[in-house]
């Protein structure tokens, strides 16, 4: 099969037009907005499977992504870098079962934490998006993929087979399904006085929180409101966030705010990725990765160019 259309430019797009290239297909991408415009430019972009089913396989290709970054992370030029970090439990029920994909983990030291809290240590992937996501679509193009700003309305039809990797989009091109919706996120970049290691809380009882330190800036957040599509800032939900993250880590206390962001993440009762029935050629679903789509984007490429084959 040759000529496939990939509609989407996000991580998750831009993954699966990598994988599909490199299986011998001729690719082109149709999107309406670059990468970085798009809710992965806006990600904290930390290896976790966040707002997401963690099913066996949600969490098979979030190890075969944690792998790919893993390799990533010796060339400085791609913008990964394993960070150590935290990942509190503030429940005796709390879900660990993400711990399966990462190679090396361990009970993290109670005396380090709020009261109550326990907790995971562990290494993982952290992503400096606007510097991979440019390297990702600088190889993608050597690779031969076209890609051509152009509003998807309706499913391509001048193309062998189409993937549908759009995020909140695919469900409405694809026509048949009621099972996607947005989840709000709101963040706020500080100046970083020196962290390097990251920090989660979404059992914070104030709500979520989480501190990403990056090389430049702080990714701090956040928020997590299913079926929001507000992409406004909202001064007192940052206000919110500040106060959560500086209670987390005091040392953000009074730095400088370099930016602000909203992101809708493109979730789904499940990860969609399969064949898409009842179309006159082959069409496949790859979306619905809520706050993973970084963390799956590797794992999930490799699935549907498994689904297509070579080319």
């Amino acid at each position: 099969m040759a000529g496939v259309t990939v509609v989407g430019a996000g991580v998750i797009g831009l993954s699966v037009a990598h994988e599909l290239a490199g299986a011998g297909h001729r690719v082109r991408i149709l999107a309406a907005q670059d990468a970085a415009a798009s809710t992965s430019g806006v990600a904290a972009a930390i290896w976790f499977p966040h707002d997401v089913q963690r099913s066996g396989s949600v969490l098979d290709s979030a190890a075969v992504t944690y792998k790919r970054f893993e390799e990533l992370a010796g060339d400085p030029r791609t913008g990964v870098a394993m960070r150590a970090g935290t990942v509190l439990s503030r429940r005796t029920d709390a879900d660990h079962s993400w711990t399966r994909a990462v190679p090396h983990h361990e009970p993290a030291d109670p005396a380090g934490l709020p009261g109550g809290a326990g907790g995971v240590r562990c290494t993982v992937p952290l992503i400096q998006t606007d510097v991979y996501l440019a390297w990702l679509r600088a190889e993608v193009e050597a690779r031969g993929v076209e890609i051509r700003t152009a509003e998807v309305r309706s499913l391509p039809e001048d193309c062998d087979a189409v993937v549908v990797a759009a995020g909140l989009r695919s469900a409405e091109l694809l026509g048949d399904d009621d099972q996607a919706y947005p989840i709000r996120g709101q963040v706020v970049r500080l100046a970083n006085p020196g962290l390097t290691e990251w920090i989660t809380d979404e059992d914070n009882p104030e709500g979520l929180a989480y501190v990403v330190p990056r090389r430049h800036d702080v990714v701090c957040g956040g928020t997590g409101e299913a079926g929001s599509w507000d992409r406004t800032v909202d001064p007192e939900v940052e206000a919110g966030i500040l106060r959560r993250v500086t209670a987390l880590v005091p040392e953000l206390a009074g730095q400088p705010i370099l930016s602000r962001g909203v992101g809708l993440r493109p979730a789904r009762s499940t990860v969609r990725v399969e064949a898409v029935p009842g179309h006159s050629r082959p069409v496949f679903a790859c979306y619905g990765h809520g706050g993973a789509g970084f963390t799956l984007s590797w794992g999930d490429a490799a699935r549907v160019a498994a689904l297509i084959g070579a080319g």
